[in-house]
């Protein structure tokens, strides 16, 4: 019965709810639909943000930490981009590219755009709407936050809980349980390619290391700002160095395909509407919460742009006589193997390893202020749901339950809906501090 109910609400969310008769018909799903027009509305509202102020982004990234506690720019940067930075770079991006083609990465470069003004909407509001945090020191926030604010101004009246902000929480703790098991099975696997490891021994390392993170106070940050920069920097280097030694090779894609496979690739990967990032950004020490949501504009064009766009090109590069009938996995360190030999297979694996890793560790930062909402300021909801965590990672890695995966796409997916209940009549806030800085920037 639980089973069905999920595997419905999947169906619902991600799956086709109309067809555009075009290039052979065009499968359209409602998340898509609720993304990218909330991206259109919101680029269009910003004057094209993320192209007139990207100088901006820059330097808000580069700005020093306003006062002690809290996260300085670059570390809520750091933390987003961990998790968004993730196994969807590598395998979806894979998937995307096969059935897409070459086009498909102009349209992940199309949807970052308009992911980046709209993850400015969110980013700005929960900075806006961010509360102390009594338990980790600095700020707590998110989605969950501004959907109580705005439950009270529509009632008249304080509230302990509102349903729909407890709803964002509990979805999103849904999901990042779900992502849990997701990333000890894929780095597992991965790890049995390239170095014939059993896959119960990584994922037994993989759970022992992060819990002595996560059950440690202030490690995570920390344990984010070595991992996530190195595993960037490596991947980039390398992956540009063989797209530059082989660019003439770059093929051409058909329309239908490469739309829809872009467009998904893109919305998907970045999170941009979600409501996950916020969780983050709100914890950042900042004087002005438009600075914090031009970095985390600047964080969706970093994932898709940068990161995804090397997986993209790297694919291409491969003949498809090579890759025929591949997928997934397999199919990424097949295309690694093609290009560096069997480095390649070891190279993916441990890069892999080092998203999933990352991945983990900042879902279960988001996860700190959701749990405070549901639960209160106390350290047993909090180590309850890290555990419960760990537990999903370590069963993860030995064992593949689809409705696992599929709930963790159904929780993220009612997170993006509930986030959007609140984006859009809150976001004349968000438009109204950007006309702000910008005339604060004028007389400058």
């Amino acid at each position: 019965m639980i089973v069905d109910l999920i595997e419905a609400l999947y169906r619902l969310l991600w799956g086709d709810l109309f067809t555009l008769p075009v290039a052979g018909g065009i499968g359209i799903s409602f998340m898509v639909v609720l993304l990218f027009a909330a991206g259109i509305g919101f680029t269009l509202r910003t004057r094209l943000l993320p192209v007139r102020l990207f100088r901006d982004m820059i330097g808000a990234v580069c700005e020093k930490k306003q006062a002690a506690g809290g996260l300085s720019s670059f570390q809520t940067l750091v933390i987003s981009t961990a998790t968004r930075v993730g196994m969807g770079n590598l395998v979806g991006v894979v998937a995307a590219v096969s059935a897409g083609g070459a086009g498909a990465v102009f349209w992940m470069w199309v949807t970052a755009l308009l992911g980046a003004s709209t993850s400015f909407v969110e980013t700005t509001l929960a900075q806006k709407y961010r509360v102390p945090d009594p338990l980790y020191g600095g700020w707590r926030g998110g989605p969950a936050y501004y959907l109580h604010v705005l439950a009270e101004r529509k009632r008249g009246k304080k509230l302990r809980r509102s349903v729909c902000a407890a709803l964002f929480a509990v979805s999103g703790l849904i999901c990042w349980c779900g992502i849990s098991q997701v990333i000890s099975n894929s780095v597992s696997s991965a790890f049995e390619n390239a170095f014939h490891v059993p896959p119960l021994a990584t994922t037994v390392v993989l759970t022992l290391l992060a819990a002595l993170i996560v059950l440690r106070k202030n490690a995570t940050v920390k344990s984010l700002d070595f991992i996530v920069p190195v595993m960037a920097v490596c991947y980039f280097v390398i992956t540009v160095g063989i797209v530059v030694l082989n660019f003439r090779q770059l093929p051409a894609g058909g329309f239908g395909a490469v739309l829809m496979n872009g467009v998904k690739r893109g919305l998907f990967s970045n999170e941009a509407g979600s409501g996950s990032a916020p969780c983050a950004a709100a914890a950042a020490e900042c004087d002005d919460p438009v600075k914090m949501g031009l970095v985390q504009a600047l964080g969706v064009l970093i994932d898709t742009v940068v990161i995804c766009s090397c997986t993209a090109f790297l694919m291409l590069l491969v003949p498809q006589e090579i890759t025929a009938g591949l997928t997934g996995m397999d199919l990424l360190q097949t295309a690694m193997q093609y290009h560096l030999g069997s480095f390649g297979i070891v190279f993916i694996a441990v890069i892999l390893a080092l998203f999933s890793f990352s991945t983990f560790l900042g879902v279960l930062y988001y996860a700190r202020g959701n749990v405070a909402y549901l639960c209160g300021d106390n350290w047993w909801s909090q180590t309850a749901y890290k555990l419960l965590a760990l537990a999903m990672l370590l069963v993860g890695g030995t064992q593949a339950y689809t409705v696992v995966w599929d709930l963790g796409d159904v929780g993220i997916g009612l997170m993006t809906i509930f986030n959007m209940i609140a984006l859009y009549p809150l976001s004349g806030e968000a438009m109204d501090a950007l006309n702000d800085y910008e005339k604060r920037k004028k007389l400058q």
